[in-house]
């Protein structure tokens, strides 16, 4: 396993990734991708390992990571959400499923 590692600006945030990796992003193409197709990210905001570190302002430029999308739809866990309005006789409940893409890292370029 390569001791290179990126961060990444994907799904709202920033996520630090190696070879290998398994991770969650946001539903990428509302789950019409095709399961083993190859999604690559562009911006790459840190490239390092092996002695040299790259940081980019604010991206670095040429760096790319490719990823292989596993799980085109799977779904995250049940979030609750409770309303409450004291001594005015209100309660409101409602629940979430945050739909995620699964994804494997397979490359780091930069």
């Amino acid at each position: 396993m390569s001791s290179t590692y990126a961060v990444i600006e994907a799904s709202g945030g920033q996520l630090k990734v190696t070879q290998d990796l398994e991770i969650l992003i946001d539903l990428v193409e509302s789950g019409a991708v095709e399961q083993g197709k190859s999604i690559t990210f562009d911006k790459v905001l840190l490239v390092g390992g092996n002695g040299a570190t790259k940081i980019g302002a604010p991206y670095v430029a040429g760096a790319t990571v490719t990823a292989q999308v596993l799980e085109p739809e799977f779904k995250g866990e049940k979030i609750y959400i409770h309303k409450h309005r004291p001594k005015k006789t209100y309660k409101r409940k409602t629940g979430h499923r945050q739909r995620y893409t699964r994804v494997k890292i397979t490359g780091i370029n930069g």
